[in-house]
């Protein structure tokens, strides 16, 4: 099935855009004025106001006079962040009759991450066997625009490469969508020539791939053998084991080549290990375009975690690993070579993650993160002096919105950028609890953590969508984000 682009059915998807952020800029509140914040950008801090006017940042100084009907937020003793962007989180807009009770919608999602400090979430699409591409988007946009609250930003997953057509390239080129591929599925090593291909192709019309990289061979084949023994239940360091680090090196390793081979520029999510890191430094070095996603988990958690009687609430695809490796990673995204850090959230509830009939190969990675990612990365960075402030701004905001198509639009303080901030206290300390999630899963691996920061008011393009532990701003509110191609952070 080739996924074609018929030219009725593309301006289908581009008016749904169009109709979709026309929508949103009428809901805007005409002016807002935040006071007496420390400004904090990706290159240097200021004390000021911002003027926030239908949607965008209009004036940053100090001692902006208001206007006629103008509201104004006291921001003094305050830090003013860019809104948190998140390109790597998992939901489910369409729930069938086996989706589980944890798994979010646009809208839950939404509620999650704007409490944490987040402006912008994203989600993957997997077109249907029987669906073509340009339907597949229309569908997405269409389920963005009536679910979410925080603005938005999709990527498609490759399942079979041979289904792609130069259009379909050229229209995701057309928005400057992102691909995701798997080389951990055996389909990557059946279908290699096909693979590389098309992210030539995608790299030759300006767009980024995501790959999710641990070797399939090695994977499998450790699997199957620790099934065969009896260890396939997840007690223990069993899944640790199952997914060795020798997988994700060699499959990061495999990944820098493919860009060096096409020039392709290539983002390489979750990397959770130092001998991974090590690899993708290797490509970074040598100049190619490899850029390098840690998740938020690898940086606070590590394999010991396993050993606790509830153990497979840790899982995720790479697991936890060693000290030495979150320290790795600690210094990776300080001194630059790390260059996002996200969640890859899923929505799971606590029963869901230790189901007694999941194993080592059935088992359900990540969790519900959305809501903590920002106050812990605060609390144990820059707290504790792993991190800049405005290193913590490049990770969750500057880094993502320059990688995938938004910036200047988002990810930074500027006249004519998209008002989205976050009022976040420095010193206010709180304890992770499951009943304050907003995701649907009401449960956090954090539960219990203190943490000193929190974000306290959330706003999205002007309007003030989070604030006072509430969420104020309905479903549909959100938008999906006008991208442009990615740039180099």
């Amino acid at each position: 099935m080739k996924m074609i682009m018929p030219a009725a059915r593309r301006s289908i998807f581009l008016g749904l855009v169009v109709a979709l952020v026309a929508r949103a800029a009428a809901q805007q509140p005409a002016e807002l004025i935040v006071r007496n914040g420390l400004i904090v950008t990706a290159v240097g801090r200021t004390e000021g106001d911002v003027r926030l006017r239908n949607g965008t940042i209009a004036e940053i100084g100090r001692n902006l006079t208001g206007g006629a009907g103008a509201r104004e937020i006291d921001a003094k003793g305050m830090l003013v962040l860019p809104g948190g962007i998140d390109p790597h989180v998992h939901l489910t807009p369409t729930p069938t009759a086996t989706t589980l009770k944890g798994a979010d919608d646009y809208s839950s999602g939404s509620r999650a991450a704007l409490a944490g400090g987040v402006t912008t979430i994203s989600n993957f699409i997997s077109p249907a066997s029987t669906e073509d591409l340009p339907t597949a988007l229309a569908h997405a946009t269409e389920l963005v625009k009536n679910q979410a609250i925080a603005d938005v930003i999709l990527h498609v997953m490759v399942n079979d490469p041979s289904k792609w057509s130069p259009a379909d390239v050229t229209l995701l080129a057309d928005r400057s969508f992102t691909l995701k591929i798997f080389l951990s599925r055996p389909a990557f090593d059946q279908n290699a020539a096909a693979y590389v291909k098309l992210i030539r192709a995608a790299g030759a019309a300006g767009l980024l791939t995501m790959l999710h990289c641990e070797d399939a061979s090695i994977l499998t084949t450790t699997a199957e053998r620790m099934m065969a023994e009896g260890r396939g239940a997840l007690k223990g360091q069993n899944f640790a084991q199952s997914r060795p680090v020798v997988a994700e090196e060699i499959a990061t390793q495999r990944a820098v080549a493919i860009s060096e081979a096409t020039g392709a520029p290539i983002y390489i999510v979750h990397i959770s290990s130092e001998r991974a890191m090590r690899a993708a430094e290797v490509g970074q070095a040598r100049g190619l375009p490899v850029f390098t996603e840690v998740r938020f988990l690898y940086l606070h958690l590590t394999k010991e975690r396993f050993d606790e009687a509830d153990g497979a609430i840790y899982t995720g695809d790479p697991p936890l690993r060693e000290k030495s490796d979150a320290d790795y990673l600690w210094s990776a995204i300080a001194r630059g070579t790390g260059y996002v850090v996200d969640t890859d959230h899923v929505g799971y509830t606590r029963e869901d993650k230790l189901d007694p009939s999941l194993n080592i190969i059935n088992h359900r990675p990540a969790g519900n993160y959305l809501q903590v990612q920002l106050p812990l990365l605060y609390s144990e960075g820059v707290r504790k002096g792993r991190i800049t402030l405005e290193r913590m701004v490049a990770l969750t905001s500057t880094n993502p919105a320059k990688l995938f198509g938004l910036y200047p639009r988002k990810g930074t303080i500027a006249v004519g950028s998209d008002a989205d901030l976050v009022i976040w206290d420095p010193n206010q300390k709180r304890t992770i609890r499951n009943e304050e999630q907003l995701a649907n899963a009401k449960f956090s691996i954090f539960a219990g953590w203190e943490v000193t920061g929190w974000p306290i008011v959330t706003i999205r393009r002007g309007e003030v969508v989070y604030q006072g532990g509430k969420i104020l701003a309905a479903a549909g509110s959100g938008q999906l984000a006008p991208r442009q191609h990615w740039q180099r952070p």
